[in-house]
C-alpha cells in the first residue's frame, strides 16, 4: 500500500528532515514506486508538486529535499498503485476548493465497491474526479459529505465529530487510512497504520531508519517551535512515536493536538 506523510506547526518548517526518508520509501527501500507528491500551505495560498515517478529517482523530489519550503502545513504521499493507472491524474495529494480555502487530502490503503459511494451529478458543480482511483472518488465524497456539514462547524471540535461518522463509513469499504487539512487544520484517520510525534522544547537528536541521516532539532528550532510530524511508519529508530487506534481521529492545529475523537 501507500505511505503517507503530514506536517502541523506553530511555524513556518521546513519537511526536509522527514521527507528525505519519504523519498527511499519510494522505490528503493520500500515498494511505493508508483509516484508520489506533496502540498505546502502558505497562509492560504497552497502550492502541489505531483510526480508519476518513483520517488527515489526522481529530480523533482530531490529539489524538495534541497529546497527547503517552510510551511505550517504539510501532507505527501508516496504511491503503490492497486486502483487506477500509474499517471500524473492519479496521484496523491489530491485537493479542491470549498469555502474560500484548498482542501488537501491523501489516502493510503484501498476501497472496494467504492462507486457505491454516490456523487452528485456534475451539471450540480458538486466534486468529480479527474482520475480513476478508489481514494480520489472517496475525496470527492468526503467533500460534499463536508459542504453538508456547513463553514459554521469548520473550525470547531464540533466539526471532528460530525466528520467522524462519514470516515468510519469510508472505512467499512476497506482499508482507509488519511491525512485531510483546510489549511488550518490537520485531520490524521486511521484504519490499519498510523503513527504522529510532537516535538518541542526541549529539542534533542533524532536518526532517521532508511538513511544514513541524523539532526540536531536544538540547532534548527526556537524553544517556542511546536511540530507534529504524522506518517504510515515511524520515520525515525530513537524517538518515541505515538501509534494510533483503528477508526480514530486526531485533529492538530499548529503543531498541537486540539482534538481526539476514538
Amino acid at each position: 500500500m501507500c505511505e503517507l506523510l503530514g506536517m502541523s506547526a506553530n511555524v513556518p518548517t521546513d519537511i526536509c528532515f522527514s521527507f528525505s526518508e519519504l523519498i527511499e520509501r519510494g522505490g528503493r527501500t520500500g515498494p511505493h514506486k508508483d509516484g508520489w507528491g506533496i502540498g505546502f500551505y502558505e497562509n492560504k495560498g497552497f502550492r502541489s508538486f505531483i510526480d508519476p515517478q518513483p520517488c527515489c529517482d526522481s529530480e523533482l523530489a530531490r529539489l524538495i529535499k534541497d529546497y527547503p519550503i517552510k510551511s505550517h502545513i504539510v501532507i505527501s504521499h508516496i504511491r503503490q498503485a492497486n486502483s487506477g493507472a500509474v499517471s500524473l491524474q492519479n496521484t496523491h495529494p489530491f485537493s479542491r476548493e470549498l469555502w474560500g480555502r484548498h482542501w488537501c487530502y491523501a489516502h493510503n490503503g484501498q476501497l472496494k465497491e467504492f462507486e457505491q459511494l454516490a456523487l452528485c451529478p456534475a451539471e450540480q458543480h458538486a466534486f468529480q474526479p479527474v482520475g480513476e482511483t478508489d481514494s480520489e472518488h472517496a475525496f470527492c465524497w468526503i467533500m460534499s459529505e463536508i459542504a453538508k456539514i456547513g463553514p459554521e462547524e469548520a473550525t470547531s471540535c464540533d466539526f471532528a465529530h460530525k466528520l467522524k461518522p462519514k470516515l468510519d463509513h469510508l472505512r467499512s469499504f476497506g482499508v482507509f487510512n488519511m491525512l485531510l487539512t483546510d489549511s488550518v487544520y490537520l485531520y490524521a484517520y486511521c484504519t490499519t497504520k498510523l503513527s504522529w510525534i510532537t516535538r518541542r522544547a526541549p529539542f534533542g537528536e533524532a536518526r532517521l531508519r532508511d538513511v544514513e541521516l541524523q539532526v540536531d532539532f536544538s540547532s534548527e528550532t526556537t524553544p517556542n517551535d511546536v511540530v507534529t510530524v504524522i506518517a504510515t511508519e515511524p520515520l525515525t529508530d530513537d524517538e518515541r512515536w505515538t501509534t494510533m487506534e483503528e477508526g480514530e481521529l486526531v485533529v492538530f492545529r499548529q503543531g498541537e493536538m486540539v482534538c481526539q475523537v476514538k
